[in-house]
């Protein structure tokens, strides 16, 4: 089988098919299906030990499933050679919880690593393109040559994002990416997410709790419940399903909050 070609835009860029996937007896999804459309930021969301991470894993291919599979621009992961499982894997890339960087490295090796791995790059080339993209993710250029140990909370998140951007993956994964991070550092996370999705046309899937980035930047949300997902919509959509974990967490005080300000930027954007 050939190599899937991410430029086939008939078929959505990640599927999910009856998935189901378990620890011992522990059923964590089951006939879960879902599916990431070309060019769309979609929050993950669910209660804690719902999987949302887990499902995540599965759909990075980490973890394989127990039942159902997965589809990469409407290729079967499970029916692909490895070389074309190794090309899907270049397309893809992914910021962890905390940025999970090596402690040894620089920041310029930190995003340089991916390509050591997957390229016959020429050192110089890859240190070039590893500064590309730390410029690109804000980080200013003398922060290259720094440790993960003397970086903050929200440098840490921008060059994990950097080496994630390494390969110009196509489809982005995101772990919480503002938690830990305060107000003003969460939006100018938010805001440099949506840049990116533009400037390198990302097809982006988000596990958050951050009430303000499910309203500020994602096209849709998916509520995973009762071990599968059966709503990913319009937070319009979303806030009138009738289960009690969504009236609960898009209804509570907190998300009112976040919807007001929600309104307030856009009242702003348009003067």
């Amino acid at each position: 089988m050939s190599s899937p070609s991410v430029s086939d835009t008939s078929a959505p860029p990640m599927r999910a098919v009856g998935i189901k996937t378990q620890f011992g007896p522990n059923i964590i999804h089951e006939n879960l299906d879902f599916t990431v459309h070309q060019g769309e930021i979609v929050g993950l969301v669910g209660g804690s030990g719902t999987g949302k991470s887990v499902l995540m894993n599965t759909m990075l291919g980490l973890k394989e499933p127990e039942g159902g599979y997965v589809e990469y621009f409407g290729q079967n992961r499970n029916k692909l050679t490895p070389d074309a499982r190794r090309a899907i894997n270049n397309q893809m890339g992914v910021l962890f919880q905390g940025g999970a960087l090596f402690s040894s490295l620089t920041v310029r090796e930190n995003v340089m690593m991916p390509m050591r791995e997957n390229t016959n790059l020429s050192p110089k080339l890859m240190r070039e393109l590893a500064d590309m993209k730390i410029h690109m993710v804000g980080l200013p250029p003398e922060s290259a040559l720094l440790y993960p140990s003397d970086l903050s909370g929200g440098m840490k998140k921008r060059a994990g994002l950097a080496r994630a951007l390494a390969l110009d993956p196509k489809l982005l994964f995101l772990d919480e990416p503002t938690a830990g991070l305060d107000p003003v550092g969460a939006n100018a996370f938010d805001e440099l997410i949506l840049g990116l999705r533009e400037a390198m046309n990302l097809t982006v899937l988000m596990v958050t709790h951050d009430l303000d980035s499910l309203y500020l930047i994602c096209d849709r949300i998916a509520v995973l419940v009762d071990k599968h997902i059966p709503i990913a919509d319009s937070l319009t959509a979303v806030c009138q399903y009738n289960h009690p974990w969504v009236q609960e967490y898009f209804g509570g005080p907190r998300s009112r909050a976040a919807i007001g300000a929600s309104e307030a930027a856009a009242v702003r954007q348009k003067g």
